[in-house]
């Protein structure tokens, strides 16, 4: 298993630090938009959202990982 290379900013370098997206934080009751399966409305959390969002479409239930790309808090 080959582990992935941590990229670091050095001081003399002429390029800027990226800036670390916010981690997306998400509770149940809040309203969600995904991408794919439209509105809906968190009914479960896992790891503090940190693991997953379990959220109600109204048609069927999804069970979103993280990184959280598709899916905004209303």
């Amino acid at each position: 298993m080959t582990k992935a290379a941590v990229r670091r900013h050095l001081p003399t370098s002429p390029f800027k630090v990226r800036a670390e997206a916010p981690l997306k934080r998400f509770a149940v009751g809040d309203r969600v938009s995904h991408d794919r399966y439209g509105l809906g409305r968190a009914i479960g959390v896992e790891g503090d959202s940190a693991i997953a969002v379990l959220v109600d479409f109204g048609s069927r239930q999804e069970r979103i990982t993280q990184p959280y790309t598709a899916l905004f808090k209303l």
